[in-house]
């Protein structure tokens, strides 16, 4: 799969308050990179605790459930794109059905 974009999670990882999340965000973008999710069963059976949305949005735990990260997963593009990386305080201000990195 394409990870659109990468950038996104660098610039999270690299805040001061966030560089714990460098390891787990690099590991979930290999893992993502490396996979070809053709249905949401692919990811579920990768990640039982990915929970899912309307529009093939995906919630991932990261870091132990302290960060939260959307993606919206275009599975015949073979594109994800990430929609939000926070931490779950931040997760639980939001709409997540609609929010956007932009």
């Amino acid at each position: 799969m394409r990870v659109i974009a990468k950038r996104t999670l660098k610039n999270f990882w690299t805040q001061p308050l966030y560089r714990d999340s460098e390891q787990p965000l690099r590991a979930w973008y290999s893992e993502a990179k490396s996979f070809k999710w053709s249905k949401t069963q692919d990811i579920k059976d990768k990640y039982i605790n990915a929970s899912f949305l309307a529009n093939n949005r995906v919630i991932f735990n990261i870091h132990g459930n302290k960060y939260r990260l959307i993606v919206a997963v275009d599975y015949p593009r073979e594109a994800i794109f990430i929609k939000f990386i926070g931490t779950h305080k931040e997760y639980d201000s939001i709409n997540a059905n609609d929010v956007s990195m932009n």
